[in-house]
């Protein structure tokens, strides 16, 4: 069986000027984003300390994205939300929740595509209730992963096999109120998000 192909090395020296070695010649980060978007796999090497720089150098590119006019994908409450989860208890989980939902969406959007193309022909979006039903998926699928590591979340919405909170049990500790708050803050944003999208379909 042949080997995967190995990511390209792209170097990046002190004058911020990024190399790509495949290609041997200069590229810029709009070059990047293009090789992204082309299936290339590369890694960012910071020429004088050899420490791989591969994420900041991606957060880059999509802060030059989202900085061009009509560019946006990341919404302000998104954005909001996203720091809020720096340093707190549920941090180890987002970008696993993250991964998912966008590689369970780039898995489907071939299907998002073709419902798109009809979604305004009626008075029923079936892209929106795709949107939806995959939003709900994602949101249990979280809350399970949750419950793995906090047994007492899943009595959570969303949890399978969870309870109701009986009403005379002891209060729960903060950190798992807190931790429930911020779930529930998650929910909110896509379901923010999916409001959003459907005033768009409306105003069409």
């Amino acid at each position: 069986m042949a080997s995967e192909k190995a990511p390209i090395t792209i170097k990046k020296y002190a004058n911020r000027r990024l190399y790509n070695t495949g290609s041997s010649a200069y590229v810029t980060l709009e070059d990047l984003g293009r090789m992204v978007k082309e299936g290339d796999d590369f890694v960012v090497i910071d020429a004088k300390s050899g420490e791989d720089i591969t994420r900041s150098v991606l957060t880059q590119i999509i802060f030059e994205q989202e900085a061009k006019d009509g560019q946006s994908l990341l919404p302000i409450s998104f954005l909001r939300q996203l720091i809020r989860f720096y340093g707190d208890s549920m941090q180890m989980l987002v970008p696993s929740f993250l991964d998912m939902s966008l590689s369970r969406f780039a898995g489907e959007q071939a299907k998002m595509r073709e419902q798109m193309g009809s979604a305004f022909g009626g008075p029923v979006n079936p892209m929106l209730g795709a949107i939806e039903e995959q939003t709900r998926k994602n949101i249990a699928m979280f809350t399970q992963a949750v419950s793995v590591f906090n047994p007492f979340m899943t009595g959570l919405p969303g949890a399978e096999g969870g309870a109701a909170q009986d009403p005379a049990a002891p209060p729960k500790p903060a950190s798992q109120s807190k931790a429930a708050t911020d779930l529930d803050l998650l929910k909110q944003e896509i379901a923010d998000m999916q409001r959003k999208l459907e005033g768009l379909a409306k105003s069409s």
